[in-house]
Formats: structure tokens, sequence, C-alpha cells
């Protein structure tokens, strides 16, 4: 039982997270940046928010270091949205699934 509550707080969190980032203007962080996911700890201390950036390597640590500046405003607006008792702390880190399946499907296009 509380899996499934776990479960249904990180995909609450998971999409209060891509709106926050969507409204972010620091220049730092791009337009390709999306959330994966969230994993939030039992007892809702923390939160670790995977996130994939589209970029090379200096532009992914320059949005992560973005992240973690703003990572105080993040959690006050969640704190906002979200009716919890505590507000996680936010731990950022990259995630480059999105970019590995998209060099996978070019490599099965040019394959044929």
């Amino acid at each position: 039982m509380a899996t499934n509550r776990i479960n249904r707080i990180n995909e609450e969190v998971r999409r209060e997270m891509s709106d926050i980032l969507r409204d972010l203007k620091d220049p730092r962080i791009p337009m390709m940046t999306s959330v994966v996911s969230v994993s939030v700890t039992q007892d809702l201390r923390y939160a670790t928010v995977y996130v994939s950036i589209f970029g090379d390597t200096e532009v992914k640590k320059n949005a992560l270091a973005a992240l973690k500046n703003s990572a105080g405003f993040v959690r006050r607006e969640l704190g906002h949205r979200l009716n919890l008792r505590y507000t996680p702390e936010i731990i950022y880190k990259s995630d480059d699934s999105i970019e590995h399946g998209a060099r996978i499907n070019e490599l099965l296009k040019g394959g044929k």
C-alpha cells in the first residue's frame, strides 16, 4: 500500500517539476530539458529528479549547475503546488536515456 502512495507522489512530483522547469528563466537551461522520472524517498524528505538535457557535455554541465542553483526556488514552488506534509529536498541527476534511444534509432535507420 505504501509503494502505491509513493508511486503516485513520484508521478505528481514529476508532473509539477516538468511544469516548473518549463517556467524557469535561466538562459543556461536549454528548451530541450525534460524530467524523465522522479524518485521520492519513503519519508518524503528527498526527491531525486532525473533530467534529460539535449546538447553537448558543456551544455549539460551548465544546465545541471543552473538547476542546482535554482533548487531552493523550485522546492518552494513545489511546496505551493503539492499538498504534502514535507516538501522534499531536490537532488538533480542527469539521465541520457532519451539521447541513447535516439542514437539507437539512428543506427537502426542507417543499417537498412
